[in-house]
């Protein structure tokens, strides 16, 4: 009996370890695998204190923690302090700030990356998506009343027979879209009450329209398509919140507006870029995106701008390679940006690329001063082997570079035929030489293709 009571004694013990705040587990090295083997389905966060995005998850992610315990659900949120707990960040491949991992039935080996937004909703919704049925029966009309009225983003089948083949494709799609929740309805109530007179498909949402119904061949990808052009606002904005729906959707191709939102004119600038949004809806996303918040500041160096220069239009697409492309007028009128986006889509563009001017003394200290104007001549030289640095201002691994790329420099600042280079990739771009991440070092040797060299970092 003694035993027995220790026993019990320390498994009490050891889940009381288990702290929480604001309804999100605290979880250590020490508590884990318990913590898995007490909640079978648990969202973990891995996160930094002096992470910017993480200290902007934190009210969203503790509401949905207690939207989930109000329900009564047995998913449960956790968060873990990667900073402190290097072990358990280096076991699950942390690499940035926030990851998220989803550990099911208490999986540990294999967790599923939370692939939603930074908002309560998209997390609960994506949760349940993953734990419960694709589509949620709906046998009554206040169920279906609750499901659209307390998502953003809803879409319910309406089916008499829920074994037909248009249900089947139905619940196809739904399986495949983890950011929005499903219903599935045959109650003759719940179609008279949303006045749907025949089978079929209507996604209800909190914006623009209110509802869209879908009108098509009831197959998974017709009916993916569909979501996909109706999910979002014609116009969003860009937020810490958005940027996943914005950045994980199936459009690649963004229009931005940069403008103040405190401007007198806003309103009347948002009118004309919704007008013109209508037109490309599913093709194009429209987003904007207030330049006077400091944290988009690096988004319009990217672009080439600084605050005093906005309101401005700006398009991008965000394929294998990322093209950016500049309006020929900068008037922000909806006809404007139709006729900007009408010739993006005839393929009648070309890409607007950045250049500075170039320096006086580009070439008169041991390493050269490279910008979009001068790089051709310099780097495809057929008698030169040019090694080139593309660089960030801001970068903190370019700063490390700098004083050995030097160095590399005066070593070879007297050879005939080897130029060691630098250039500024946030002022300067070239169509033959996409550069993703900084530093990146290429050598280009008499005149032939880029090589990548891969830096130390």
């Amino acid at each position: 009996m003694l035993k027995l009571f220790l026993l019990c004694t320390l498994a009490v013990l050891s889940r009381a370890d288990i702290g929480e705040e604001d309804d999100v587990l605290v979880l250590k090295k020490s508590n884990f695998e318990e913590a898995l083997k007490a909640h079978p389905n648990i969202l973990v966060e891995f996160y930094a204190p002096w992470c910017g995005h993480c200290k902007a998850l934190v009210p969203e992610y503790a509401k949905a923690a207690s939207m989930l315990k109000a329900e009564g659900s047995e998913i449960r949120l956790a968060k873990v302090d990667a900073t402190e707990e290097a072990d358990l960040a280096q076991e699950y491949g942390v690499r940035g700030y926030p990851t998220i991992k989803f550990f099911k039935g208490g999986d540990k080996e294999s967790p599923k990356e939370y692939s939603a937004g930074r908002q309560a909703d998209d997390i609960v919704n994506w949760l349940k998506k993953r734990t419960g049925p694709a589509a949620t029966t709906l046998g009554e009309v206040a169920e279906a009343e609750s499901m659209i009225a307390h998502n953003e983003v809803a879409v319910i089948g309406f089916f008499k027979d829920v074994e037909s083949e248009g249900a089947k494709a139905f619940l196809n799609a739904a399986e495949a879209v983890d950011d929005v929740p499903f219903g599935i309805t045959s109650n003759d109530a719940v179609y008279s009450k949303f006045e749907v007179s025949k089978d079929g498909v209507v996604l209800f949402k909190k914006f623009d329209e209110g509802r869209n119904t879908f009108d098509g061949e009831l197959s998974k990808a017709d009916l993916l398509a569909f979501i996909k052009a109706n999910q979002l606002p014609l116009v969003i904005e860009f937020t810490e919140q958005t940027a996943p729906k914005i950045f994980g959707g199936e459009i690649k191709s963004h229009i931005l507006m940069f403008v103040p939102k405190a401007a007198d004119d806003f309103a009347d600038k948002m009118v004309e870029f919704k007008k013109a949004s209508e037109g490309f809806k599913g093709k194009i996303l429209f987003i904007f995106i207030d330049s006077e918040v400091d944290d988009n500041q690096r988004i319009l160096e990217f672009f080439g701008l600084k605050k005093e220069e906005c309101p401005a239009i700006r398009l991008i697409t965000l394929e294998d390679e990322m093209t950016k492309y500049r309006p020929e007028s900068e008037a922000i009128t909806a006809d404007n940006i139709v006729a900007f986006c009408t010739l993006f889509t005839e393929g009648k563009l070309k890409p607007h690329l950045m250049s500075q001017d170039i320096p006086e003394d580009w070439d008169k200290n041991p390493v050269r001063v490279l910008v979009g104007k001068n790089f051709e001549e310099v780097v495809f030289d057929s008698k030169k082997n040019v090694f080139v640095e593309f660089y960030a201002p801001w970068c903190g691994h370019c700063k490390q570079l700098d004083p050995i790329w030097t160095k590399l420099g005066e070593k070879y600042q007297d050879s005939a035929d080897i130029v060691v280079a630098k250039m500024d990739s946030t002022a300067n771009e070239i169509e033959t030489v996409k550069v993703h991440s900084f530093p990146t070092l290429k050598s280009m040797a008499f005149g032939h293709p880029p090589t990548l060299i891969h830096p130390p970092y």
